[in-house]
């Protein structure tokens, strides 16, 4: 399941996952408000946490990940992964150095910093 979470700011998607991540997570609540934060163009920043209680995802939902990716690829200028899945963790890093904007990978005990971090330095678009 994803769940979306009040950022600091409109600009600020903040989505935790738990349990198993189904691709109707994605094509239900994860892309349509992605979608919506980006409606003006402006450059979003997302938190994504993958908590205690996360179990992985089923196949669809990996590819519906990849395909989300590919179709925001620009709309991001900050993303902050927070997980404590070593594996998922290892790939994303890996997959971070070919993104446009910043990526960095936090540990769950280090939620808050990543929280600050995503936000942080934030642009007025007005």
């Amino acid at each position: 399941m994803i769940r979306i979470l009040e950022g600091a700011s409109t600009r600020v998607v903040v989505a935790e996952a738990s349990g198993k991540v189904t691709a109707e997570d994605y094509e239900s609540v994860l892309i349509p408000a992605v979608e919506g934060a980006s409606a003006d163009g402006v450059k979003l920043r997302f938190l994504y946490v993958l908590g205690t209680e996360f179990e992985g995802y089923e196949g669809a939902a990996a590819l519906d990940d990849a395909k989300m990716g590919m179709h925001f690829w620009a709309s991001f200028d900050r993303i902050g992964l927070v997980t404590d899945h070593d594996v998922i963790a290892g790939l994303a890093k890996a997959l971070g150095l070919l993104m446009p904007g910043e990526f960095k990978v936090f540990p769950l005990s280090e939620r808050t910093a990543a929280e600050e971090w995503v936000a942080a330095d934030m642009a007025d678009p007005s």
